[in-house]
């Protein structure tokens, strides 16, 4: 066996037995929060909420999620770890719809307390689902879209990843809100960045290239809406090329004021980190949580991001609760 691949086994068998066997000295409850991957600011702000919940309830957070969201199987193997380590109570963010059923059943057979946050899943075995109402999400951003383009033009979406739950919901509510009430808006193209900026901006520049005609681009999420901002500003596009995307980011931020970005349709992801942590605790406690909890949506222009109650909501005080 090559040495790299021996090493990397060695360091998921420590990472899972660490999961499984370590229980911290402090003697409070563990809540396992396993998000769709830990780079993108919107996770880092679920975290935040998540400990913030934490600290309010006296549990302890364990967070750990895979490098990239999609990457369903190393969400298996933390899921059912957590499971087998005897965890007091789990949060899921799941990367696909139907993969992770079985862990989530386990989880429920155990009877350890599982939550669901920010995508849905195809069991109802959870205490609670808490996320933004993703289809309505894509509904103000087809509006949105729509206001900017007058009610007509050619434009292109960039799409996350097949399988997940959320983006897929933004996306069919964008596609059926355009073809319900603004049937002059026509979509030229549409296809997946598989959650990577990279790829985001490789799709964005090439239905560029195949519809010189575009005047709008749709991202779904967070890379897709980077990648996009980037192709249009490679290609000095920023006056002919709206942008209407989703989630945010320091990077987001500075395309929007610059104008590259047009608009963005924006959750509260410290928000739903807190939530989904607080209905788990709930249940633990012996109390019933709502099944379903849908969080509040934002439609943002650069004009907006000077009101203090969005400046707090887009800069969460990350150093607080995560260092």
């Amino acid at each position: 066996m090559p040495k790299i691949r021996s090493l990397t086994l060695v360091a998921l068998a420590l990472s899972l037995c660490w999961l499984g066997c370590n229980r911290p000295s402090s003697g409070k409850r563990r809540i396992g929060v396993v998000p769709k991957a830990v780079a993108h600011v919107f996770w880092q702000s679920v975290h935040a909420g998540a400990v913030a919940a934490g600290r309010e309830a006296d549990v302890d957070i364990e967070w750990i999620g895979p490098a990239q969201e999609t990457d369903f199987s190393r969400q298996i193997e933390i899921v059912d770890s957590m499971v087998n380590g005897r965890m007091d109570g789990i949060v899921l963010a799941p990367t696909e719809a139907t993969a992770l059923v079985r862990s989530v059943e386990r989880a429920a057979e155990q009877g350890i307390p599982l939550a669901i946050f920010d995508s849905g899943i195809n069991t109802e075995n959870y205490v609670s689902y808490v996320s933004t109402n993703n289809y309505q999400a894509g509904v103000l951003g087809a509006r949105k879209l729509a206001e900017l383009l007058a009610n007509e033009g050619t434009i292109a979406l960039v799409k996350s990843v097949p399988g997940s739950s959320s983006t897929m919901e933004r996306e069919q509510g964008f596609e059926d809100t355009l073809a319900k009430e603004f049937p002059e808006i026509k979509i030229a193209d549409a296809r997946y960045c598989m959650s990577s900026r990279a790829k985001a901006l490789e799709v964005s520049e090439n239905m560029l290239t195949a519809h010189p005609e575009l005047d709008a681009l749709f991202a779904s999420a967070e890379p897709g809406t980077v990648g996009a901002a980037k192709a249009i500003r490679g290609r000095e596009l920023g006056d002919k090329v709206l942008l209407v995307g989703f989630d945010f980011s320091d990077t987001i931020e500075q395309d929007l004021k610059d104008g590259v970005t047009d608009a963005l349709v924006v959750q509260d992801p410290f928000q739903i980190g807190f939530t989904a942590v607080k209905s788990v605790v709930d249940a633990l406690d012996g109390k019933t949580p709502r099944k379903r909890i849908e969080t509040p949506i934002h439609v943002l222009t650069a004009d907006d991001l000077s009101r203090p109650e969005i400046d707090e909501l887009l800069h969460p005080d990350l150093d607080k609760y995560l260092n």
